[in-house]
């Protein structure tokens, strides 16, 4: 046959060309049929009932009502054994199936291969001749590369059932906890991102009305954090001090103005560099960096909606029943333009759980999904039920499913009564023990929201930020007034600052890492610090001097896999601190710790005891690196788990030899935050977790609801289990038990 490549890919090419799905199956069997000379070539999917349903056909004789019954024919065995079969006599093998409407009596040749997708096989592909022959080598050989592609087109083919036209379920990702009905009201905005680019008229003018569109934009936000006053504006304020922050910041204003002067006019200037910052940030590996990017586009849009002259983009409906606001991104603007008791819930076709919509959802107990995705059948004026626990819509809802949402959402309110009393009170147990529940922040906009959930102190603070916003490496005052902030906002309460973490893909645009094969295992953390010492001086220095006079100051180091890498930061600090005091600076030498990331440094750590004052588990990498699994990849990220038995077991022994050594010990990642792991953390010993700030009062409401020695117990359970799967269910039947 021709080349493999060459034919791949010209069937893939002439498949993009078309637009409907059902439309691209026919022209993959007829262009398999050219390619391999078959008689016929038929797609089958298999079905809910595991019966197999013919989809597309180039030969076959009947419509793709043909359906093979589970577990039927040699398209059946095919799908059974997840195997080709390739034999020149189909009819006289035992598991031939004659299906009448098909005609196939005259048809000897069969291959078929299996679809397969995340393990599951989800269809056949088989193609047939009248000839009694094996099909070549090299064409099953295609018939099973080309296999491997289709199985994800299958999987989005549309069934061919009429969908119901009742309690219809849009699922999303969760963005903020919560149960809502409301009347859809979309939301519009004029997208910068469409704005295409033209020649600056007049560089100076451009320039002046750059600065005066700056000014404009920092009093309508000004107007809108006053907008959303009352009871529950100190939750939202720091997300509208962000974007101050950030229209405040030299490096966009800088970067405005750069543009400008090379000759684009305004909006193409302010594309650009809206699109400059929000790549920087959607190029990080941390999630929570990640998408800091939504947060840029939105206010990129908002500078170009000012700078238009259009309306908030609410579309006009009387405000006299809950609403739901729906749109690509809701933005700040457009939830302040709603009165707070009329703001049911927030529907997003697109953005993530820690995009700032979010936020402030989760300030103001708000239920959102995010991530919809563009639904059609998302009507203005129309009802819809907002499942911020699920992270779904359900649209058109029966009367029963209203009537039962209406019960539950009248529990939710119960609930949300009983944390929001819960945020002085201890994190205790019912036997007495006290948990330390702290937060973890990395922008100047969630250190409200952690003091308002009752965080007792900053468990990891990402000094990283104040690196990847800017254009060049921020000097030793501008990150002092970035890091004064945090103190002067947490008082004496406890601060880990966690020293620069770049590298694998935390990049800054001004120090690339590139030419790395594996950037995981790479040039990041510590390895980077220590190898540019000037930069970590600098930062050192900065924070001492913003936390002068104090002690709460913790230094965390990341990535530590050597002692070598200890003594270096001690001796450092050592001469930081003489500097500042030769300099006339009350500094006071803060106590100095590592995160234990790298598995290596588990076993370690009664070797490195004299060097550290206290340990901080980062759940997120060890577990990562544990499992070999990244998480934000697709094809592996259902492996990773922090409850899988290798993590705990390797958590514990984290624990147990911090315990050996008397160092104090911390928890910080998504393990922190989840409700079973946190049962089993307490059962280990562990009596500091940090979290995300919207995480805070449900743990503490479930520590207050169990006792040390239940969680003891559940642990010893659990740790003789093999799976991930089997310990949740485990854990989480005790805890609603």
């Amino acid at each position: 046959m021709k080349n493999v490549i060459l034919e791949l890919t010209r069937i893939v090419q002439n498949v993009a060309l078309v637009e409907s799905l059902t439309e691209q199956v026919t022209v993959i069997v007829n262009s398999i049929s050219e390619v391999i000379d078959a008689d016929v070539c038929s797609l089958y999917r298999l079905k809910a009932n595991q019966s197999m349903q013919l989809v597309a056909s180039h030969g076959l004789q009947c419509s793709s009502d043909l359906t093979i019954p589970a577990g039927k024919g040699l398209v059946g065995l095919v799908a059974k054994t997840r195997h080709p079969i390739n034999i020149a006599n189909a009819h006289k093998h035992p598991d031939y199936f004659y299906a009448p409407q098909a005609h196939e009596e005259q048809l000897k040749g069969f291959c078929g291969v299996p679809l397969v997708r995340a393990g599951e096989v989800t269809g056949v592909l088989v193609v047939q001749s009248h000839r009694a022959k094996v099909l070549g080598k090299e064409k099953e050989a295609f018939l099973v590369t080309l296999a491997s592609q289709l199985a994800l087109l299958l999987t989005n083919l549309p069934n061919q059932q009429k969908p119901t036209t009742t309690n219809l379920r849009v699922a999303g990702v969760k963005g903020a906890p919560g149960l809502a009905i409301g009347t859809v009201r979309f939301v519009t905005m004029a997208a910068l991102k469409n704005v295409p680019d033209a020649p600056c008229d007049n560089i100076e003018e451009s320039i002046d009305e750059w600065r005066d569109l700056l000014t404009r934009v920092k009093m309508d936000i000004s107007a809108e954090q006053q907008a959303l006053s009352g009871e529950l504006a100190a939750n939202v304020s720091s997300i509208f001090d962000a974007y101050q922050m950030l229209l405040s910041d030299p490096s966009l204003n800088e970067k405005v103005e750069m543009e400008i002067r090379a000759g684009h006019w305004l909006p193409g200037a302010l594309k650009i560099a809206i699109h400059f910052f929000s790549e920087l940030f959607r190029a990080m590996d941390d999630p929570y960096l990640k998408a800091r990017h939504e947060d840029i586009l939105q206010l990129g849009d908002k500078l170009f909606h000012a700078w238009s002259g259009h309306e908030k983009g609410v579309e006009a409906l009387s405000i006299n029943e809950p609403v739901v606001l729906v749109g690509s991104q809701v933005s700040i603007s457009q939830i302040a333009s709603i009165p707070l008791e009329k703001l049911a819930g927030i529907v997003c076709f697109e953005g993530s759980s820690l995009s700032h919509t979010a936020v402030v959802a989760n300030a103001l107990g708000v239920p959102a999904v995010m991530g919809v995705g563009n639904v059609k059948e998302l009507n203005n004026g129309e009802q819809a039920i907002v499942d911020g626990n699920e992270g779904a819509v359900i649209l058109k809802a029966s009367d029963a499913i209203v009537r039962e949402y209406q019960t539950f959402i009248g529990q939710q309110r119960q609930v949300a009564s009983q944390l929001t009393e819960l945020r002085d009170k201890p994190a205790q147990t019912t036997d007495g023990q006290r948990i330390r529940l702290l937060t973890n922040t990395g922008l100047l906009a969630d250190i409200t929201p952690g003091l308002k959930n009752g965080a007792e102190g900053i468990g990891l603070y990402r000094t990283e930020l104040t690196f990847m916003v800017s254009d060049s490496f921020p000097s030793e005052q501008e990150q002092i007034e970035a890091y004064q902030r945090v103190f002067e906002a947490y008082g004496d309460k406890p601060i880990y600052m966690r020293t620069l973490d770049i590298g694998g893909d935390k990049q800054l645009p001004y120090f690339p890492i590139e030419n790395e094969e594996n950037p995981a295992l790479g040039w990041r953390g510590i390895r980077f610090s220590l190898d540019n010492v000037q930069l970590l001086m600098t930062q050192v220095r900065a924070m001492l001097r913003a936390a002068e006079g104090a002690e709460n100051l913790h230094i965390m180091l990341p990535m530590v896999s050597a002692i070598e890498q200890l003594d270096s930061f001690r001796a450092l600090l050592t001469d930081a601190c003489q500097q500042l005091r030769g300099e006339g600076h009350q500094v006071i030498q803060p106590k100095v710790g590592m995160m234990v990331e790298v598995p290596a440094a588990i076993s370690q750590l009664p070797l490195w005891k004299d060097r550290i004052d206290f340990v901080s588990i980062g759940s997120n990498d060890l577990s990562q690196y544990l499992l070999a699994t990244d998480r934000n990849n697709a094809h592996v990220a259902g492996l990773f788990d922090h409850l899988h038995p290798a993590v705990l077991h390797e958590v514990k022994r984290t624990v147990d030899a911090a315990r050996d050594c008397q160092l104090p010990l911390s928890l910080c990642g998504e393990m922190g935050s989840d409700p079973a792991a946190v049962v089993l953390l307490i059962g280990m010993g562990v009596r500091t977790l940090s979290m995300s700030a919207a995480k805070l009062p449900h743990i503490k409401s479930l520590i207050r609801g169990i006792s040390c020695q239940q969680a003891e117990q559940l642990l010893a359970e659990a740790m003789t289990m093999t799976s991930s799967r089997q310990i949740r269910q485990w854990v989480n039947s005790a805890i609603a038990g």
